[in-house]
């Protein structure tokens, strides 16, 4: 309690709302796709966002940093196009295997290494790209909520010179205000009451674990986890790889009877409670994973009322408080990403192909950014050193 801010509480509450807005469409897509009932489909967003406030919760309190959590949002893109090929048992049992492969590479420790062996820059540039159309997206919102926009962006800026800590939350509060009078909300849709997980025995299928399971592992581990831990170390997080990436495995393995497909680390979302907007001691952020985790377990309990609510709400509010959210972040990484002129180039290159959005193979653009930005960086670096070997040679 002690280390508790009004700051850090928002940062989680803003990161549940932008979290189980655009990502939870798909999610409905992938139980539609599959021809869920409907208690099975709210048993699958009990799932995800019970999974996802347990890990955030638990994970956050005990190694002392924001550890962002989510549902997979690429595996449920997945999943849009391959549930209906199996019956939904035997998605179970490919959900509770992907589980386990994520949670045996926790183990072994090599995900981690690999990626504490990526350049900071590059690691600033792949957070910057990703943060990148949420900054464009504020703007954008401009042409359907032009008043939301202005107003949540004048009421930042004013406050942010006298209070930082408290500009988000003043600048998410305007918006609300403005969006609830022009045009208003509907939530004539919203059903009022708690949701219960239904149970599916799990069966398993060679069939369904070739076809869903492993690209269901390979897309989370590589699209979410990767730029997760990448997004905390660019906030400067030394986080424990073994632990979370096992963590949030088990997890998905747990939840898999009961429908949850995947629990990852936050990339996007994660950006929001980490970084200076949630607290200016980076030591009292955890704070914000421990109440992302609580409003995610509120989410989760009440799942049927949560889908009605997010389709109530103006997308553009969604566009105004997430890119207001993440606008001292992007600034940021964007400063590193270009301050060492040697790593100048392989940064650009990381950041222009995480912003495209490019997805090839089901991988999502972040891990393709710094796939392309290592590339750029061993070649220039192996360039250089043969440079610099003749010169030797000459002056020999």
């Amino acid at each position: 309690m002690a280390d508790a801010s009004l700051s850090a509480v928002l940062a989680g509450l803003i990161t549940v709302v932008v979290s189980c807005s655009g990502p939870l469409l798909v999610v409905l897509a992938a139980a539609a796709a599959g021809h869920l009932t409907d208690e099975q489909t709210a048993s699958w967003v009990w799932a995800a966002c019970v999974g996802s406030g347990v890990t955030c919760a638990v994970l956050s309190w005990w190694t002392r940093i924001p550890v962002i959590t989510a549902f997979s949002t690429p595996g449920a893109a997945v999943l849009v196009g391959s549930l209906g090929d199996y019956a939904y048992p035997e998605a179970v049992g490919a959900f509770l295997v992907s589980g386990l492969l994520m949670a045996l590479v926790g183990l072994t420790g090599v995900f981690g290494k690999v990626m504490r062996r990526v350049p900071p820059g590059i690691v600033a540039a792949m957070l910057a790209g990703v943060l990148f159309s949420f900054g464009v997206g504020l703007f954008s919102a401009l042409d359907g909520a032009p008043v939301a926009v202005l107003v949540s962006l004048a009421t930042y800026l004013a406050v942010k010179q006298r209070s930082p800590r408290y500009a988000v939350a003043w600048a998410l509060l305007a918006a609300v205000l403005v969006t609830a009078v022009v045009p208003g909300i509907d939530a004539s849709s919203v059903d009022i009451g708690l949701t219960l997980p239904v149970l599916t025995a799990p069966e398993f299928t060679g069939s369904a674990l070739v076809g869903l399971a492993v690209p269901l592992a390979v897309v989370t581990m590589a699209s979410q986890n990767a730029p997760g831990l990448a997004v905390l170390a660019a906030c400067g997080y030394r986080p424990d790889d073994r632990l979370l990436i096992t963590a949030t495995g088990l997890a998905s393995t747990a939840l898999a009877p009961l429908g949850g497909h995947a629990v990852n680390l936050a990339a996007i979302t994660a950006a929001i409670s980490t970084g200076e907007e949630a607290h200016r001691d980076p030591r009292r952020r955890y704070v914000a994973g421990v109440a992302c985790g609580v409003f995610y377990l509120l989410a989760g309990v009440c799942g049927a009322a949560l889908v009605g609510l997010f389709t109530a709400l103006p997308p553009e509010l969604i566009a105004v408080v997430a890119g207001v959210a993440l606008l001292a972040t992007f600034c940021t990484s964007l400063a590193q990403a270009v301050a060492d002129e040697q790593g100048r180039d392989a940064a650009v290159v990381t950041f222009l192909t995480t912003a495209s959005g490019v997805t090839l193979g089901g991988v999502g653009s972040a891990c393709w950014g710094l796939v392309l930005g290592l590339v750029t960086h061993l070649a220039l670096t192996a360039r250089r050193r043969r440079g610099a070997r003749q010169e030797q040679q000459k002056a020999a």
